[in-house]
């Protein structure tokens, strides 16, 4: 039986509509995430767990930091928005800079400003604080990081 000439038509336009497509933003990465930071001057692991924005949106994910030991850190949490195929979270860290002996010595409250690549998940956060360790003067530091998904 032979197939009538609209179906073909529709089957064609079908398939042309679908190579012509524009491609999509990165899709939503909702997960659970260990966040490598191999540079920073910290004894903790960290699992992002990641999930929706409320109220939820595309360019919107959700990123609660849990800290492997929870001895000595504190839980952040926060919003990333994604533009232009980043994504950047802001959180301010009570515990973000750690002077002396990493395990007993003060702590200095940091703003950390993580930005990554949504498809390779690497990127660059930036941690800034307005004294430093010892009454050195404020600064940034920055440090390179990745995404595993677990």
């Amino acid at each position: 039986m032979p197939i009538p000439k609209p179906i073909v038509a529709l089957a064609s336009l079908m398939t042309a509509v679908g190579w012509l497509s524009p491609v999509a933003h990165a899709t939503p990465f909702y997960a659970n995430y260990q966040l490598l930071i191999p540079d920073r001057y910290d004894f903790h692991t960290w699992t992002w767990a990641v999930s929706y924005c409320v109220p939820e949106a595309h360019d919107c994910v959700q990123i609660n930091a849990i800290p492997m030991p929870i001895a000595k850190a504190f839980e952040y949490r926060g919003n990333a928005t994604l533009t232009d195929g980043r994504y950047t979270l802001t959180v301010d860290v009570p515990d973000g800079l750690r002077c002396g002996n990493v395990y007993y010595g003060p702590v200095v409250a940091t703003r950390d400003v993580y930005s990554w690549d949504a498809q390779t998940l690497t990127g660059t956060l930036q941690s800034s604080f307005a004294a430093g360790c010892d009454g050195a003067p404020s600064g940034t530091l920055t440090y390179p990081f990745s995404l595993v998904r677990l």
